[in-house]
């Protein structure tokens, strides 16, 4: 059970960091993405010659530029939490945590940092060929940022390559292989680095698009459309791919989130898959979670079980099931859990007691419990479901889960047809014609943020109560500060970053409307 818990803090603590992380992602998918269709432009004009590209991908180039200055300043801010909200949390796996961070910092971000120099003051001083591979490793650094920053939190979501030192009562790293290549990063990496691509390439077309309806720089609009046209095709495609291999790594290692995510509470064979409903209150309760049904649906039949365990007629447990167990099916209950956690705790508990009082032998005995895989596979890694009162507690918000995913969903179907049209039009050479086409263009800008921005609510929320899945809860891995001071940093940052996304669209405004230097 959580002892001594202020939920005011708690609940504050989560909304700093979810502020901040929103306002950060704002920057970052855009920079992951732009950097490599700055990447090509600039290919194509060294391959050529030709001085329009170097004009196209210049213009470009100050808009990365003005994104990627206000994006370090807020991610830097975001790591600077974890040691001063969640100093819980930084203690109990800071030794694996961290390892990512570090490399994130040393490795890719000097890299990104290094070279984007060059690729800002570098024309017409250094060689054309020099130039362009700087530019292509600002682009290889920023994506490398992005694949440390993911294992970290692919992590949390599936704690592997670790071992329990009682005596810090920290997790220390056993195997940085594992980490790494975690299944659940694999998946990350892959699929949250194409959305920054499919995002940066809406943003081209959009403002491109833009260009095209006020009738100016049409060539620099053309090209920039059908190259952001094709990267973001091939983008698009690999998003949904990528998605579709997450959902069945998530429906493995977190199945109360991937259960959330279809609120499917009954389990059941031969489950369809709903691409479109609406939830409604069923009257129900899990504890104190009202049971949410899905009504008004349209599904595609047997689907999500095909996805999920490769048969059509697989069986997916619902979250009555992976609460309240099922034998038959091989689930355990979370109440069997929550007393596996207990045993584990109190046997942590005897060691530290054992310490305080020198009594070696004990010690000995209890500490080898901790390196014997029966006791870690079977009790600790439910370590954390001894701070919990109820079962349900485990239960994530069904609704916000829910129609986050399908509304991310159905926004990367839509970005597959606007690219598709992009490419199609730009081939008859109708762009300027169809002027519905650019105006959707325009504003499908902010879409491509939205989706963005869902797929980590998704993410997050999903996997709540959890900051490291099975091990440690939200609630006992914040700071033991005042909720005060939280309030205060919150509404500070709050400004400070709302300031800076208003500069950052004042300068980005206004610089497309200068349009490239001639």
């Amino acid at each position: 059970m959580i002892e001594n818990v202020d939920l005011t803090l708690v609940n504050w603590s989560r909304g700093q960091f979810a502020l901040t992380a929103i306002y950060h992602w704002l920057f970052v998918p855009l920079t992951l993405g732009l950097s490599f269709i700055l990447a090509f432009m600039e290919t194509i004009y060294v391959r050529t010659g030709d001085e329009a590209w170097k004009k196209i991908t210049k213009f470009w180039m100050t808009l990365f530029g003005i994104n990627f200055a206000i994006g370090v300043a807020t991610g830097i801010i975001l790591e600077f939490e974890f040691g001063t909200n969640w100093s819980n949390y930084s203690w109990f796996v800071g030794d694996i945590f961290g390892a990512p961070l570090a490399i994130e910092g040393i490795l890719a971000f000097f890299l990104e940092s290094t070279f984007v120099a060059v690729m800002f003051f570098g024309w017409n001083k250094v060689s054309k060929k020099f130039h362009l591979a700087s530019t292509w490793l600002v682009a290889v650094g920023a994506n490398l940022s992005a694949l440390w920053i993911l294992v970290a939190n692919s992590w949390m979501e599936n704690p592997v390559g670790m071992v329990f030192n009682p005596d810090t009562a920290r997790n220390e790293m056993s195997s940085f292989r594992e980490v790494l290549f975690n299944p659940v990063a694999i998946d990350k990496f892959t699929h949250t680095v194409t959305s920054g691509f499919v995002l940066a390439s809406v943003f081209v077309i959009g403002i491109s698009s833009w260009f095209l309806i006020r009738r100016r720089e049409e060539l620099l609009a053309r090209k920039s459309i059908l190259i952001a046209g094709i990267f973001g095709l091939v983008s698009a495609l690999a998003v949904a791919m990528t998605g579709d291999s997450s959902a069945r790594t998530i429906a493995k290692v977190q199945p109360v989130k991937f259960a959330a995510m279809e609120a499917l509470y009954e389990g059941k064979s031969d489950a369809g898959l709903t691409v479109i409903g609406a939830l409604k209150d069923s009257g129900e309760r899990m504890g104190e979670k009202r049971v949410q049904d899905v009504k008004m649906k349209i599904e595609i039949p047997k689907l999500l079980s095909f996805m999920t365990t490769g048969k059509a007629d697989g069986y997916v447990p619902g979250l009555k099931d992976l609460v309240n167990g099922n034998p038959e099916r091989g689930i355990m209950s979370v109440s069997e859990m929550m007393e596996r956690g207990t045993l584990a705790r109190q046997v942590l508990t005897d060691y530290k007691m054992a310490k305080e009082l020198g009594d070696a032998e004990t010690m000995a005995v209890l500490a080898a419990r901790f390196n014997d895989s029966d006791f870690t596979d079977n009790y600790f890694r439910y370590f954390g479901y001894s701070f919990f009162e109820h079962p349900w507690q485990v239960i994530p918000s069904v609704p916000v889960t829910f129609y986050s995913f399908r509304i991310m969903v159905g926004l990367g179907f839509f970005f597959i047809l606007l690219f598709i049209l992009a490419i199609y039009l730009h081939r008859r050479n109708t762009l300027e014609k169809n002027r519905w086409f650019l105006w959707i263009a325009l504003f499908s800008i902010p879409l491509a943020y939205l989706a963005s921005e869902l797929g980590w609510v998704v993410t997050e929320m999903g996997r709540q109560p959890w900051i490291i899945q099975n091990l440690m809860p939200v609630n006992v891995a914040v700071s033991n500060i005042s909720a005060g001071a939280v309030q205060t940093t919150f509404w500070l940052f709050a400004l400070l970053f709302t300031a800076l996304l208003i500069a950052e669209i004042s300068i980005m405004v206004k610089q497309i409307k200068t349009g490239p230097k001639h």
